[in-house]
Protein backbone atom coordinates (compact mmCIF):
# COMPACT_ATOMS: atom_id res chain seq x y z
CA UNK A 1 0.00 0.00 0.00
CA UNK A 2 1.45 3.25 -0.38
CA UNK A 3 2.17 5.52 2.21
CA UNK A 4 1.14 9.25 1.85
CA UNK A 5 3.32 10.60 3.60
CA UNK A 6 6.22 9.66 1.09
CA UNK A 7 5.93 12.40 -2.11
CA UNK A 8 5.03 10.41 -5.33
CA UNK A 9 8.40 8.42 -7.01
CA UNK A 10 10.14 8.19 -4.08
CA UNK A 11 12.72 5.20 -3.64
CA UNK A 12 15.36 4.91 -1.21
CA UNK A 13 17.43 3.10 -3.75
CA UNK A 14 17.75 6.41 -5.26
CA UNK A 15 21.74 7.24 -5.85
CA UNK A 16 21.12 11.25 -5.96
CA UNK A 17 18.85 10.78 -2.49
CA UNK A 18 22.35 8.89 -1.09
CA UNK A 19 24.52 11.40 -2.28
CA UNK A 20 22.50 14.27 -0.72
CA UNK A 21 21.73 12.30 2.61
CA UNK A 22 20.39 8.61 4.63
CA UNK A 23 16.92 9.32 4.63
CA UNK A 24 16.33 8.72 8.12
CA UNK A 25 12.97 10.14 8.60
CA UNK A 26 11.05 8.79 5.27
CA UNK A 27 12.52 5.33 7.03
CA UNK A 28 11.14 6.41 10.72
CA UNK A 29 7.65 7.16 8.60
CA UNK A 30 7.65 3.66 7.21
CA UNK A 31 8.43 2.05 10.37
CA UNK A 32 4.82 3.99 11.61
CA UNK A 33 3.17 3.63 9.15
CA UNK A 34 4.31 0.80 6.21
CA UNK A 35 6.99 -0.98 7.46
CA UNK A 36 6.79 -3.26 4.61
CA UNK A 37 6.39 -0.66 1.48
CA UNK A 38 6.09 -1.61 -1.90
CA UNK A 39 8.80 0.82 -3.57
CA UNK A 40 7.84 1.31 -7.65
CA UNK A 41 10.81 1.68 -9.51
CA UNK A 42 10.25 2.32 -13.72
CA UNK A 43 11.24 -0.96 -15.50
CA UNK A 44 14.91 -1.78 -16.50
CA UNK A 45 16.25 1.08 -14.14
CA UNK A 46 18.52 -0.85 -11.76
CA UNK A 47 19.42 -3.92 -13.88
CA UNK A 48 16.73 -5.76 -13.24
CA UNK A 49 13.81 -6.64 -15.39
CA UNK A 50 10.55 -5.62 -12.79
CA UNK A 51 8.83 -2.93 -11.36
CA UNK A 52 10.16 -2.48 -7.79
CA UNK A 53 10.85 -4.16 -4.42
CA UNK A 54 9.64 -4.40 -1.08
CA UNK A 55 10.96 -2.17 1.67
CA UNK A 56 11.87 -3.85 4.82
CA UNK A 57 12.52 -0.79 7.42
CA UNK A 58 12.06 -2.58 11.05
CA UNK A 59 14.29 -4.56 12.90
CA UNK A 60 12.54 -7.66 13.61
CA UNK A 61 11.73 -7.91 10.06
CA UNK A 62 14.85 -7.26 8.68
CA UNK A 63 16.22 -9.78 10.85
CA UNK A 64 13.46 -12.69 9.95
CA UNK A 65 14.38 -11.74 6.00
CA UNK A 66 18.11 -12.48 6.67
CA UNK A 67 17.58 -15.30 8.90
CA UNK A 68 15.48 -16.92 6.34
CA UNK A 69 17.60 -18.30 3.54
CA UNK A 70 14.92 -20.49 2.20
CA UNK A 71 12.48 -18.17 1.84
CA UNK A 72 14.50 -15.35 0.79
CA UNK A 73 17.25 -16.12 -1.91
CA UNK A 74 20.92 -14.11 -2.27
CA UNK A 75 21.07 -16.05 -4.86
CA UNK A 76 18.46 -15.57 -7.69
CA UNK A 77 19.29 -11.63 -8.27
CA UNK A 78 22.26 -11.09 -5.66
CA UNK A 79 22.24 -9.12 -2.58
CA UNK A 80 23.04 -5.43 -4.82
CA UNK A 81 19.40 -3.51 -4.54
CA UNK A 82 20.50 -1.84 -7.51
CA UNK A 83 22.90 -1.56 -10.61
CA UNK A 84 23.09 0.73 -13.33
CA UNK A 85 20.39 0.11 -16.10
CA UNK A 86 22.67 -0.35 -18.26
CA UNK A 87 24.27 -3.66 -16.86
CA UNK A 88 23.29 -6.77 -18.42
CA UNK A 89 21.75 -9.68 -17.17
CA UNK A 90 24.72 -11.68 -17.69
CA UNK A 91 27.35 -9.25 -15.96
CA UNK A 92 24.74 -9.62 -12.44
CA UNK A 93 25.22 -13.38 -13.33
CA UNK A 94 28.91 -13.45 -12.90
CA UNK A 95 28.66 -11.75 -9.60
CA UNK A 96 26.67 -14.88 -8.66
CA UNK A 97 30.18 -16.57 -7.89
CA UNK A 98 30.95 -14.35 -4.83
CA UNK A 99 30.09 -15.43 -1.64
CA UNK A 100 27.89 -12.71 -0.63
CA UNK A 101 25.79 -13.91 -3.60
CA UNK A 102 25.50 -17.86 -2.81
CA UNK A 103 22.78 -19.48 -0.91
CA UNK A 104 23.12 -22.48 1.61
CA UNK A 105 24.18 -25.27 0.52
CA UNK A 106 27.04 -23.62 -1.70
CA UNK A 107 27.14 -20.74 0.68
CA UNK A 108 27.64 -23.04 3.92
CA UNK A 109 30.27 -24.62 1.70
CA UNK A 110 32.62 -21.59 0.89
CA UNK A 111 32.32 -19.85 4.37
CA UNK A 112 33.22 -22.76 6.19
CA UNK A 113 36.49 -22.67 4.30
CA UNK A 114 37.17 -19.04 4.37
CA UNK A 115 36.12 -18.79 8.28
CA UNK A 116 39.54 -20.33 8.95
CA UNK A 117 40.97 -16.83 8.08
CA UNK A 118 38.59 -15.06 10.48
CA UNK A 119 39.05 -17.07 14.30
CA UNK A 120 39.75 -15.24 17.05
CA UNK A 121 43.72 -16.43 16.69
CA UNK A 122 43.83 -15.28 13.67
CA UNK A 123 42.61 -11.67 14.45
CA UNK A 124 44.70 -11.58 17.30
CA UNK A 125 47.91 -12.44 15.30
CA UNK A 126 47.20 -9.08 13.15
CA UNK A 127 46.85 -7.06 16.12
CA UNK A 128 50.31 -5.85 16.57
CA UNK A 129 50.79 -4.85 13.19
CA UNK A 130 47.55 -3.27 12.89
CA UNK A 131 48.49 -1.24 15.98
CA UNK A 132 51.79 -0.07 14.93
CA UNK A 133 50.49 0.51 10.94
CA UNK A 134 47.42 2.78 13.08
CA UNK A 135 50.38 5.01 14.41
CA UNK A 136 52.25 5.17 11.36
CA UNK A 137 49.04 5.75 9.29
CA UNK A 138 47.70 8.92 11.79
CA UNK A 139 51.52 10.36 12.06
CA UNK A 140 52.40 10.34 8.22
CA UNK A 141 48.86 11.75 8.06
CA UNK A 142 50.05 14.77 10.51
CA UNK A 143 53.44 15.34 8.97
CA UNK A 144 51.66 15.55 5.10
CA UNK A 145 49.36 18.22 6.53
CA UNK A 146 49.42 22.01 4.87
CA UNK A 147 51.00 24.59 6.87
CA UNK A 148 47.56 25.07 8.27
CA UNK A 149 47.50 21.80 9.56
CA UNK A 150 44.51 20.88 7.32
CA UNK A 151 44.28 17.24 5.43
CA UNK A 152 41.26 14.81 4.05
CA UNK A 153 40.54 12.68 6.62
CA UNK A 154 39.58 10.18 4.29
CA UNK A 155 42.38 9.56 2.41
CA UNK A 156 44.67 10.28 4.81
CA UNK A 157 43.65 8.02 7.42
CA UNK A 158 40.20 6.63 6.97
CA UNK A 159 41.21 4.36 3.85
CA UNK A 160 44.71 3.18 4.89
CA UNK A 161 44.01 0.60 8.06
CA UNK A 162 41.37 -1.61 6.03
CA UNK A 163 43.49 -1.30 3.30
CA UNK A 164 46.30 -2.36 4.99
CA UNK A 165 44.32 -5.14 7.15
CA UNK A 166 43.42 -7.15 4.28
CA UNK A 167 46.87 -6.89 2.08
CA UNK A 168 48.17 -8.13 5.95
CA UNK A 169 45.43 -10.60 5.86
CA UNK A 170 46.21 -12.23 2.40
CA UNK A 171 49.42 -11.14 2.40
CA UNK A 172 49.64 -9.19 -0.32
CA UNK A 173 53.15 -7.30 -0.85
CA UNK A 174 53.38 -3.38 0.52
CA UNK A 175 54.37 -2.62 -2.97
CA UNK A 176 51.19 -3.83 -4.62
CA UNK A 177 48.66 -2.77 -1.77
CA UNK A 178 47.32 0.69 -3.39
CA UNK A 179 46.48 -1.35 -6.80
CA UNK A 180 44.26 -3.10 -4.75
CA UNK A 181 42.43 0.03 -3.68
CA UNK A 182 42.26 1.72 -6.87
CA UNK A 183 40.69 -1.54 -7.95
CA UNK A 184 38.16 -1.72 -5.36
CA UNK A 185 37.10 2.05 -5.10
CA UNK A 186 36.50 1.09 -9.53
CA UNK A 187 34.03 -1.41 -8.29
CA UNK A 188 32.16 0.22 -5.81
CA UNK A 189 31.54 3.22 -7.45
CA UNK A 190 30.26 2.79 -10.51
CA UNK A 191 27.07 5.56 -9.36
CA UNK A 192 29.26 8.05 -9.02
CA UNK A 193 30.08 10.67 -11.83
CA UNK A 194 33.08 12.33 -10.20
CA UNK A 195 34.76 9.46 -10.97
CA UNK A 196 33.70 8.90 -14.57
CA UNK A 197 33.71 4.72 -13.71
CA UNK A 198 31.12 3.20 -16.33
CA UNK A 199 30.50 -1.11 -15.52
CA UNK A 200 32.73 -1.65 -18.11
CA UNK A 201 35.20 -0.04 -16.24
CA UNK A 202 33.98 -1.44 -12.62
CA UNK A 203 34.05 -5.15 -14.53
CA UNK A 204 37.35 -4.57 -15.71
CA UNK A 205 38.66 -3.53 -12.25
CA UNK A 206 36.93 -7.19 -10.67
CA UNK A 207 39.10 -9.26 -13.19
CA UNK A 208 42.43 -7.42 -12.15
CA UNK A 209 41.65 -8.74 -8.67
CA UNK A 210 40.52 -12.05 -10.02
CA UNK A 211 43.44 -12.28 -11.77
CA UNK A 212 45.84 -11.26 -9.24
CA UNK A 213 44.37 -13.09 -6.49
CA UNK A 214 44.51 -15.94 -8.47
CA UNK A 215 47.97 -15.79 -9.10
CA UNK A 216 48.99 -15.54 -5.49
CA UNK A 217 47.19 -18.87 -4.99
CA UNK A 218 48.56 -20.75 -7.65
CA UNK A 219 51.81 -19.69 -5.73
CA UNK A 220 50.75 -20.51 -2.40
CA UNK A 221 49.79 -23.92 -3.70
CA UNK A 222 53.06 -24.63 -5.10
CA UNK A 223 54.84 -23.26 -2.13
CA UNK A 224 52.98 -22.72 0.51
CA UNK A 225 53.17 -20.70 3.42
CA UNK A 226 52.11 -20.02 7.62
CA UNK A 227 49.45 -17.07 5.97
CA UNK A 228 45.22 -17.28 5.35
CA UNK A 229 46.10 -17.93 1.30
CA UNK A 230 48.16 -21.44 2.08
CA UNK A 231 45.07 -22.11 4.92
CA UNK A 232 42.37 -21.18 1.98
CA UNK A 233 43.88 -22.73 -1.25
CA UNK A 234 46.39 -25.53 -0.14
CA UNK A 235 44.83 -27.00 2.78
CA UNK A 236 44.85 -31.34 2.25
CA UNK A 237 41.98 -33.13 2.89
CA UNK A 238 40.11 -30.57 4.64
CA UNK A 239 38.64 -28.67 1.56
CA UNK A 240 39.57 -25.35 0.01
CA UNK A 241 38.90 -22.95 -2.37
CA UNK A 242 39.93 -23.64 -6.07
CA UNK A 243 41.69 -20.27 -7.68
CA UNK A 244 38.23 -18.72 -9.17
CA UNK A 245 36.93 -18.93 -5.72
CA UNK A 246 39.66 -17.32 -3.89
CA UNK A 247 39.35 -14.95 -6.45
CA UNK A 248 36.09 -13.50 -5.98
CA UNK A 249 36.76 -14.14 -2.15
CA UNK A 250 39.23 -11.02 -2.43
CA UNK A 251 36.97 -9.15 -4.54
CA UNK A 252 34.44 -9.79 -1.28
CA UNK A 253 37.36 -8.42 0.90
CA UNK A 254 38.33 -5.45 -0.83
CA UNK A 255 34.50 -4.42 -0.88
CA UNK A 256 32.91 -5.92 2.41
CA UNK A 257 35.86 -5.40 4.21
CA UNK A 258 37.74 -2.34 2.70
CA UNK A 259 34.55 0.16 1.42
CA UNK A 260 32.70 -0.59 4.75
CA UNK A 261 35.20 -0.39 7.41
CA UNK A 262 36.71 2.81 5.58
CA UNK A 263 33.34 4.66 5.83
CA UNK A 264 32.21 3.17 9.54
CA UNK A 265 35.67 5.06 10.69
CA UNK A 266 34.80 8.29 8.59
CA UNK A 267 31.04 8.91 9.73
CA UNK A 268 33.09 8.24 13.50
CA UNK A 269 35.12 10.59 13.35
CA UNK A 270 32.52 13.02 11.84
CA UNK A 271 29.92 11.80 14.81
CA UNK A 272 33.11 12.79 17.20
CA UNK A 273 33.89 16.06 15.95
CA UNK A 274 30.18 16.84 15.91
CA UNK A 275 28.86 15.44 19.03
CA UNK A 276 32.22 17.25 20.76
CA UNK A 277 31.08 15.75 24.68
CA UNK A 278 31.35 12.20 23.09
CA UNK A 279 34.86 13.01 21.80
CA UNK A 280 35.73 14.14 25.40
CA UNK A 281 34.39 11.28 26.77
CA UNK A 282 36.05 8.74 24.15
CA UNK A 283 39.43 10.39 24.63
CA UNK A 284 39.03 10.03 28.74
CA UNK A 285 37.82 6.58 29.07
CA UNK A 286 38.59 4.65 25.45
CA UNK A 287 35.14 2.77 26.19
CA UNK A 288 35.04 -0.76 24.51
CA UNK A 289 31.49 -0.36 23.54
CA UNK A 290 33.12 2.84 20.78
CA UNK A 291 33.51 0.45 18.25
CA UNK A 292 29.60 -1.21 17.45
CA UNK A 293 27.99 2.28 18.11
CA UNK A 294 30.16 3.68 15.51
CA UNK A 295 29.43 0.84 12.86
CA UNK A 296 25.33 1.98 14.29
CA UNK A 297 25.44 5.40 13.78
CA UNK A 298 27.41 5.10 10.42
CA UNK A 299 26.10 1.96 9.02
CA UNK A 300 28.00 1.59 6.01
CA UNK A 301 26.11 -0.38 3.83
CA UNK A 302 22.36 1.17 3.80
CA UNK A 303 20.68 -1.89 2.25
CA UNK A 304 21.03 -5.30 0.33
CA UNK A 305 18.27 -7.14 -1.08
CA UNK A 306 16.97 -10.87 -1.05
CA UNK A 307 14.59 -12.22 -3.88
CA UNK A 308 11.53 -14.31 -2.31
CA UNK A 309 11.49 -17.59 -3.59
CA UNK A 310 8.12 -18.39 -2.90
CA UNK A 311 5.06 -16.52 -1.75
CA UNK A 312 4.70 -15.36 1.96
CA UNK A 313 3.48 -12.65 4.26
CA UNK A 314 6.12 -9.91 5.82
CA UNK A 315 4.42 -7.17 7.80
CA UNK A 316 0.92 -8.32 7.11
CA UNK A 317 2.55 -8.22 3.11
CA UNK A 318 1.40 -10.46 0.96
CA UNK A 319 5.22 -10.83 -1.25
CA UNK A 320 5.28 -13.13 -3.92
CA UNK A 321 7.78 -15.39 -5.19
CA UNK A 322 10.25 -13.69 -7.80
CA UNK A 323 9.61 -10.30 -5.92
CA UNK A 324 12.65 -8.36 -4.78
CA UNK A 325 12.82 -7.39 -1.03
CA UNK A 326 15.30 -4.58 -0.06
CA UNK A 327 16.40 -4.47 3.56
CA UNK A 328 17.32 -1.25 5.02
CA UNK A 329 19.69 -1.62 7.67
CA UNK A 330 20.14 2.09 8.21
CA UNK A 331 16.30 1.88 9.03
CA UNK A 332 16.97 -0.77 11.43
CA UNK A 333 19.75 0.65 13.38
CA UNK A 334 17.35 3.44 14.16
CA UNK A 335 14.15 1.56 15.39
CA UNK A 336 12.62 3.21 18.76
CA UNK A 337 11.39 -0.41 19.57
CA UNK A 338 15.40 -1.64 19.74
CA UNK A 339 16.89 1.47 20.46
CA UNK A 340 16.16 3.97 23.17
CA UNK A 341 16.76 7.31 21.67
CA UNK A 342 18.10 5.73 18.46
CA UNK A 343 19.22 9.22 17.08
CA UNK A 344 21.87 10.39 19.89
CA UNK A 345 25.76 9.32 19.45
CA UNK A 346 26.79 7.48 22.50
CA UNK A 347 29.74 5.87 22.42
CA UNK A 348 28.79 3.76 25.81
CA UNK A 349 25.69 2.15 24.84
CA UNK A 350 24.95 -0.89 25.67
CA UNK A 351 23.96 -3.21 24.78
CA UNK A 352 23.48 -2.46 21.24
CA UNK A 353 21.90 -5.12 18.81
CA UNK A 354 22.96 -3.08 15.66
CA UNK A 355 22.50 -4.82 12.33
CA UNK A 356 25.67 -3.06 11.02
CA UNK A 357 27.22 -6.23 10.13
CA UNK A 358 23.94 -7.93 8.78
CA UNK A 359 20.55 -9.00 10.35
CA UNK A 360 22.48 -12.29 11.64
CA UNK A 361 21.90 -15.65 9.64
CA UNK A 362 24.18 -17.11 7.02
CA UNK A 363 25.45 -13.74 5.69
CA UNK A 364 26.43 -12.08 9.15
CA UNK A 365 29.45 -10.63 8.66
CA UNK A 366 32.65 -13.04 8.56
CA UNK A 367 34.80 -10.01 9.27
CA UNK A 368 32.95 -8.24 12.15
CA UNK A 369 36.27 -9.25 14.91
CA UNK A 370 38.66 -7.80 12.22
CA UNK A 371 36.52 -4.35 11.86
CA UNK A 372 36.07 -3.88 15.11
CA UNK A 373 39.82 -4.04 15.75
CA UNK A 374 40.50 -1.79 12.85
CA UNK A 375 38.24 0.49 14.23
CA UNK A 376 39.46 0.64 18.09
CA UNK A 377 43.10 0.73 17.11
CA UNK A 378 42.54 3.89 14.94
CA UNK A 379 40.80 6.08 17.20
CA UNK A 380 43.14 5.34 19.51
CA UNK A 381 45.82 6.41 17.65
CA UNK A 382 43.79 9.64 16.75
CA UNK A 383 42.95 10.48 20.13
CA UNK A 384 46.33 9.53 21.53
CA UNK A 385 47.68 12.12 18.31
CA UNK A 386 45.28 14.60 18.05
CA UNK A 387 43.38 15.08 20.83
CA UNK A 388 42.59 18.54 19.18
CA UNK A 389 41.28 17.80 15.29
CA UNK A 390 38.65 19.30 14.23
CA UNK A 391 36.28 19.86 11.17
CA UNK A 392 37.25 22.39 8.42
CA UNK A 393 34.28 21.41 6.30
CA UNK A 394 30.97 19.29 5.55
CA UNK A 395 31.56 15.99 4.29
CA UNK A 396 31.44 14.99 0.44
CA UNK A 397 29.16 12.01 0.01
CA UNK A 398 29.25 9.63 -2.26
CA UNK A 399 26.49 8.84 -5.28
CA UNK A 400 25.86 5.60 -4.62
CA UNK A 401 22.62 3.42 -4.48
CA UNK A 402 23.47 1.65 -1.34
CA UNK A 403 26.69 2.60 0.06
CA UNK A 404 26.71 5.40 2.80
CA UNK A 405 29.72 6.72 1.69
CA UNK A 406 31.90 9.62 2.05
CA UNK A 407 34.57 11.10 -0.29
CA UNK A 408 36.13 13.44 1.50
CA UNK A 409 36.34 14.80 5.24
CA UNK A 410 37.97 17.99 5.51
CA UNK A 411 39.67 18.14 9.13
CA UNK A 412 42.78 20.08 10.87
CA UNK A 413 45.29 19.60 13.32
CA UNK A 414 46.14 23.22 13.24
Amino acid sequence: MPCPALPEGFDFTDPDLLQARVPLPEFAQLRQTAPVWWCAQPRGITGFDDEGYWAVTRHADVKYVSTHPELFSSHTNTAVIRFNGTISRDQIEVQKLIMLNMDPPEHTRVRQIVQRGFTPRAIRSLEDALRNRARKIVETAVAGAKPDGSFDFVNNIAVELPLQAIAELIGVPQEDRAKIFDWSNKMAAYDDPEYAITEEIGAEAAMEIVSYSMNLAAARKECPAHDIVSQLVAAEGEGNLNSDEFGFFVILLAVAGNETTRNAITHGMHAFLTHPEQWELYKRERPETAAEEIVRWATPVVSFQRTATQDTELGGQKIRAGDRVGIFYSSANHDPEVFDDPDRFDVTRDPNPHLGFGGGGPHFCLGKSLAVLEIDLIFNAIADALPGLRLTGDPRRLRSAWLNGVKELRVSCG
